[in-house]
């Protein structure tokens, strides 16, 4: 890829600066744009992070057609097929790659699947969500496709022209793409929500179409195998697109400690999150994670108990509405970021706080 960047912080007007002399003209915008959505589904269901992804999509160019890669075997998959068909009012086609080949999503043979995809579609764009499933397709797909890829996008501001965050979040990078198309990207699914009201707004489910397979290589497939499927039985919500995410950090010192998190993140029906610091000792399973090498979370309302607010950290929630830090130590940098900090023992406030909440409806 080549691209023109200009690096901004604190979040000033952009400023863009492009190329025109003869040695680097820029690449000209297709006149008909049309991107291709690689979408994870689970349960019957598209995931909500594929279809920030669509509404991404929406915002590179008006009149875009968008189409949504599904691929997987069995009922699950026509499920998801036809909740795809209805979910999101831009979406105008859905292709269905239906194999035991890609019962599982790993890497390889998505891949191969972007890359036969894309030679029978011609798409000007390819857009995936950067979560473990994005970041870990689109970069092979891209290398398929000797292209670069645009990743963890934030801001689309046209055709060939994204906005980033580099250096954990305390810079911006505006990015002009002038390479071959497709134009690969992976964007933070944060930063394009999904308005409430586009779930099942379509009267008419767009067309579903079978991908054709008979060309579809199993060369160099079988290098990585699926091994099993983890998740937490639990009712609290998924922490990517919780509404509220009580967080834990290394002052619970234990994982019997950390329970006194998942009782409040009951009270208060959030979902359950923690530091780098805390996963690494043991305390909480690594999905939980929040961070620049964890997820990437915006809700509503943060509460951070025992973070001390490191930058990684940081990287993961400091877009979140409204952040409430409670830690002991005044010097902790995660004050610096939050709207209402408290100097307190965690062991004293969260045992009152689970006194005086009442029980979650």
């Amino acid at each position: 890829m080549i691209a023109v960047a200009m690096l901004r912080a604190l979040r000033p007007r952009p400023f863009i600066i492009s190329s025109s002399s003869p040695s680097s003209p820029l690449t000209s915008v297709s006149r008909y744009i049309s991107t291709l959505v690689l979408a994870e589904h689970e349960g019957g269901l598209v995931k909500q992070s594929s279809l920030s992804a669509v509404a991404a999509a929406g915002t590179i160019s008006e009149g875009n057609s968008i189409s949504m890669l599904l691929a997987g075997s069995g009922p699950s998959l026509q499920q998801a097929a036809s909740h795809a068909a209805s979910c999101h009012p831009s979406i105008s086609q859905v292709l269905v790659a239906d194999t035991d080949k890609l019962a599982h999503p790993l890497a390889e043979p998505w891949a191969k699947l972007v890359h036969l995809v894309q030679q029978q579609g011609s798409y000007s764009h390819i857009i995936a969500a950067s979560s473990s499933f994005g970041k870990n397709i689109l970069p092979r797909a891209a290398a398929l496709l000797d292209v670069s890829p645009v990743t963890d996008v934030i801001e689309i501001s046209g055709p060939q022209l994204f906005i980033r965050p580099i250096y954990a979040g305390n810079a911006l990078c505006t990015v002009r793409y002038m390479g071959a198309e497709p134009c690969m990207m992976t964007i933070r699914s944060t930063s394009f929500p999904v308005p409430l009201n586009s779930s099942d707004s379509k009267s008419n489910g767009a067309p579903i179409s079978q991908v054709d397979l008979s060309t579809f290589s199993e060369d160099g497939i079988g290098k990585s195998r699926y091994l099993k499927h983890t998740s937490q039985d639990t009712e609290r919500p998924d922490l990517g697109n919780a509404r509220v995410v009580v967080t834990g950090g290394r002052g619970l010192k234990s994982a019997e400690n950390f329970k006194l998190i998942e009782k409040l993140a009951e009270k208060l029906g959030a979902a359950v999150g923690a530091t780098r610091a805390a996963v690494d000792a043991g305390f909480v399973p690594n999905e939980l994670q929040v961070g620049q090498t964890g997820k990437i979370v915006a809700p509503e309302l943060y509460v951070a108990f025992g973070v001390s607010g490191a930058i990684q950290h940081l990287a993961g929630m400091r877009d979140s509405k409204v952040i409430v830090a409670v830690n002991k130590d005044v010097d902790a940098p995660i004050f610096q970021v939050s709207d209402y900090g408290l100097v307190a023992d965690l062991f004293e406030v969260i045992p009152q706080l689970l006194e005086k909440l009442s029980e979650k409806k």
